[in-house]
């Protein structure tokens, strides 16, 4: 990196140069190191070495990073540059001038579904700091000004999944408002920029921070070139009031409020010929929780990729229906985007393509919804674990409660309950048959009731997934449970500590602490 920072001193333009810096340190933007993290190994150590360096090639790059690092990056960037200068390393003509830009507009086109936002921020180099020093060739205002553009894609937790930059700001602002005005499905305007940055930080952060760590995001091949480049453009719009992302995301919706939201459209012409007024209702209210926990509180957003993604991707991993619910599900969804098409005002060809999408998926719902019962599983043990209805919950409960069917030591395992305290600890005790004469009985006893507790409600994360790294390793499930018990005990009430712990574990070591 030091080497390809050489081409930084033939630069005549700071964007030029902020923009090949971030391309550079975009090369491990969502990589991930075990035992330790990224932009401290690889960020912070190019810092370093590039400061021992103490070449023109490495201030460059330094004076660059002070700018477009993280935060712990950037201190250490700056303090390196200044002491290279002091020492006499000469700095390139760009150097005064990165980042110091000022916004001149923001920008959104979205789609009349909701499916998305393509956010356009638009800014200009201040140039009046640059009075007593000597003057660089006066860039042309074609290359003055740029726009960052970022695409969030609501139909994935709001996070943002592409990102460039264009000079051609003029073209590119009358090319989306010429879209917009020829079609009914695209909207243009204007927006604060407070409000910009609160959205695009937001998505930004949901990029960051994925649902399912264990792969990468599903961003554009662009995306990490760019993200340093955004990331530090976003500090200079104002902060302002924290606006809540989407731009057009409603209030939290309260249960009395959903409730009245099904009735609404259990009574409407669109739900009148549904056949099973039981099903139907049961089916609504995971529509409408879909849409207010998933959604941002928009319940009544209907799109194509939302439709098919609920179908198809949310129920089969979320949600367990009855074999009612699961013939009454499509035709309910179709009567849904009926009613709340209209109430949005969606344009005709997205309602019909809405229909369409969702009459597609319908025919592939029953090979995508695996009904527990089709494993061989008891239906009334399906739902001893799954009182909530979460099937994503189902592997990791069964890990914690193997013994739930027969007698065991006398005992009807039928009849407890896991979700119960005093039954959990009965089924916690015959799972430790064996070893009630060591002396710490009761403390391990209670530490399994801590991590059984946590791996039934999830939380954190980070814990069902180490437990299945080390488990398609081989070992036993008794001493994954250790090695989770360990971690938890060592590290205490501190989730931010305990899920990166959790994290870190690639294998049980050959002395297991246990």
């Amino acid at each position: 990196m030091l080497v390809a920072a050489r081409e930084l001193l033939a630069v005549r333009s700071p964007l030029d140069a902020e923009l090949m810096v971030s391309d550079m340190i975009g090369a491990w933007w969502g990589r991930r190191l075990r035992g330790g993290d990224v932009e401290q190994v690889l960020g912070e150590g190019l810092v370093d070495y590039a400061a021992k360096a103490g070449t023109p090639a490495a201030l460059t790059l330094l004076i660059a990073m002070a700018y477009l690092g993280t935060a712990r990056q950037g201190a250490k960037s700056e303090g390196a540059a200044l002491a290279l200068m002091e020492s006499g390393v000469a700095r390139p003509s760009w150097a005064e001038r990165v980042g110091a830009v000022k916004q001149t507009g923001c920008f959104v086109s979205r789609d009349a579904y909701g499916d998305q936002d393509t956010v356009v921020c638009t800014f200009a180099y201040r140039t009046e700091h640059l009075e007593g020093a000597p003057r660089p060739r006066r860039a042309s205002p074609i290359e003055d000004r740029h726009a960052l553009v970022l695409v969030v894609d609501y139909n994935m937790r709001g996070m943002a999944r592409d990102s460039w930059v264009s000079s051609q700001v003029d073209k590119l602002l009358e090319q989306a408002r010429a879209e917009a005005e020829a079609s009914e499905m695209l909207r243009f305007e204007e927006v604060d920029p407070d409000q910009a940055r609160a959205l695009l930080e937001s998505a930004m952060k949901a990029t960051r921070d994925p649902a399912d760590r264990r792969t990468p995001p599903p961003v554009s091949d662009s995306y990490g070139a760019y993200h340093a480049f955004a990331r530090a453009r976003l500090k200079a719009l104002p902060p302002g009031r924290k606006r809540p992302a989407p731009l057009h995301s409603e209030a939290p919706y309260s249960r009395d409020r959903r409730a009245m939201l099904a009735a609404e459209f259990l009574a409407s012409d669109a739900a009148e010929h549904l056949s099973d007024p039981s099903a139907a209702s049961r089916c609504a209210d995971h529509i409408i929780d879909y849409g207010c926990d998933q959604d941002f509180s928009r319940p009544l957003r209907v799109s194509p990729t939302k439709c098919e993604t609920f179908l198809l991707t949310w129920l089969p991993r979320k949600v367990m229906l009855s074999p009612a619910e699961q013939e009454a599900m499509p035709h309910v969804l179709a009567a849904w985007v009926r009613f709340a098409g209209a109430r949005m005002g969606l344009p005709e060809a997205g309602l019909r393509a809405t229909l369409d999408s969702v009459w597609e998926a319908t025919a592939r719902f029953s090979d995508a919804y695996r009904d527990p019962t089709t494993f061989g599983l008891d239906r009334a043990l399906v739902e001893r674990l799954l009182p909530d209805g979460d099937l994503s919950a189902l592997a990791r409960r069964v890990f914690a409660f193997p013994l739930l069917e027969g007698t065991h030591g006398g005992v009807e395992l039928d009849r407890l309950n896991p979700a119960d305290d005093a039954d959990r600890r009965v089924l916690l005790e015959l799972d430790h048959a064996g070893e009630v004469d060591r002396p710490d009985y009761e403390e391990h006893l209670a530490w399994h009731e801590e991590i059984a507790a946590r791996l039934w409600e999830g939380d954190p994360p980070e814990m069902w997934e180490a437990a299945q790294r080390l488990l398609d390793l081989g070992h036993d499930r008794h001493d994954v449970l250790h090695v989770l018990i360990e971690i938890a005990e060592r590290i205490g009430d501190h989730p931010d500590e305990l899920a990166g712990a959790l994290d870190d574990i690639a294998d049980i070591p050959d002395e297991p602490p246990f």
